[in-house]
């Protein structure tokens, strides 16, 4: 893979696409070799992210997802068109699994979107196998 890689999905807004959205983000996390358990955690956190954004979508509006994909480092905004969202619950169930299963997580509403924001930082990145001998002093 190169360096750093960019990829925008566009769906309906709609609730029968979200697994169309969870499996391209599975796929791309194992592009970019996320561990078995560190995509489960990811497709966990874009389906509460999906929830918290189609519950203000707008008729009609398109749900964008944009990938930012760094060795080992995922970054993803899922937005709709929202002309008056509501104040997301930073107390609901959904805010509290994305916060707890990503590195950071934030909401924006501006211009007409709204946009659910993460970043998830792949556990495979430290370094595994034996820890190389240490020098006698």
């Amino acid at each position: 893979m190169t360096e750093s890689a960019d990829v925008e999905l566009r769906l309906p807004a709609d609730g029968a696409y979200a697994s169309v959205l969870r499996t391209t983000t599975a796929a791309l996390a194992a592009r970019i070799d996320f561990t078995i358990e560190d995509i489960e955690d990811l497709r966990m956190a874009i389906a509460e992210a999906t929830a918290m954004v189609l519950e203000v979508a707008d008729d009609r509006s398109d749900l964008v997802s944009s990938f930012a994909l760094r060795p080992g480092q995922m970054t993803v905004a899922v937005s709709v068109g929202a002309q008056s969202p509501a104040e997301p619950d930073y107390d609901s169930f959904a805010w509290q699994v994305l916060t707890t299963l990503s590195t950071s997580a934030k909401v924006e509403a501006t211009d007409g979107r709204f946009t659910v924001s993460m970043t998830m930082t792949s556990t495979a990145t430290a370094p595994t196998g034996p820890a190389a001998p240490e020098a006698d002093a």
